[in-house]
């Protein structure tokens, strides 16, 4: 590896991201070990050489969150204390930021926690995929970038030529990025209100704003996490005269126990999502008849 002036590691969140990124650059994905010790302390130890090279560390904070997020910090110190001479956190998923700002009087605002650590663990930019909330750039003490997946899935649906389609917006945190995602397909947009249930037990959709009568549905989130949200908005605008029920999101966390389960009861005609976040073989096998996953290397690879 002399001479070679940038290198790309990876942590065990998605290492098939970081080795799709590195065969898109033609290059060797970084060598080194990252395990465990026997109290469960993240344990890592660079493999090469990357003193005063340019070091990206691709590790999306995916679940579980907490070991991945710890990884991540790890390698960036060990990166750091190696000499390199910078080095980039390519987090594709940054957990913790639905918690992105104080709307109880003694709740922390973990996203910002999370930019702080990161920042101080050694990292001299951050790049990141298609962030809960926009503000959370503003939390890092370093310059970075966030970019979106919003257009591999609008060139996906283009192909697909839905015919008669509305984009369909599973609550109002959603509206914005719905409405973006209209205007690059020109397609209406519909909104599902989704309010919490008085007695706590859960949220109820008391409205849809828009025409979704005879229409195929698109429903596009950022993020599907146990999926009871994207579900319950498919049933609903079915019950509203929507004929296929397409769902699509940056990330599909799909977390248990009800995240797979959910998404095969939405009776969805295709859940598409990219691979930002590790899907295992077992959840592709379960929802298989309509998962279509797209690939977002080659766009982190051209900014890398």
């Amino acid at each position: 590896m002399e001479g070679v002036t940038m290198a790309v590691f990876t942590g065990s969140a998605n290492p098939q991201l970081a080795m799709d990124i590195t065969r898109y650059l033609q290059m060797p994905l970084g060598r080194a070990h990252v395990g465990r010790f026997s109290d469960g302390e993240v344990s890592v130890e660079l493999m090469e050489n990357v003193r005063g090279r340019d070091v990206f560390v691709v590790q999306p904070t995916s679940p579980p969150a907490n070991d991945h997020l710890m990884e991540l910090l790890v390698m960036v110190d060990a990166c750091r204390r190696a000499s390199a001479g910078r080095i980039t956190a390519v987090v594709p998923y940054f957990s913790y930021g639905r918690t992105d700002k104080k709307d109880q009087p003694r709740v922390p605002i973990t996203a910002r926690l999370m930019a702080n650590m990161v920042g101080q663990a050694g990292a001299n930019r951050f790049l990141v995929l298609d962030l809960h909330a926009g503000q959370i750039q503003g939390f890092f003490d370093i310059p970075g970038d966030e970019l979106t997946a919003g257009h591999i899935l609008v060139d996906y649906f283009k192909s697909k030529a839905v015919t008669n389609a509305v984009v369909v917006a599973p609550d109002i945190g959603a509206s914005r990025r719905a409405r973006n995602f209209a205007e690059d397909l020109d397609l209406p947009l519909a909104i599902v209100e989704k309010r919490r249930n008085a007695d706590g037990s859960g949220t109820s959709q008391l409205n849809l704003i828009g025409d979704v009568q005879g229409r195929n549905a698109i429903i596009f989130d950022d993020e599907i996490d146990t999926g009871g949200t994207i579900a319950q908005a498919a049933v609903f605008v079915r019950q509203r005269g929507a004929r296929d029920v397409y769902a699509c999101a940056t990330h599909a966390l799909l977390s248990p126990p009800a995240g797979v389960e959910n998404m095969q009861a939405a009776g969805l005609k295709e859940l598409v999502v990219t691979n930002t976040v590790y899907i295992s073989p077992q959840k592709r096998e379960a929802l298989s008849p309509f998962l279509r996953i797209l690939s977002v290397a080659d766009l982190l690879a051209e900014v890398i």
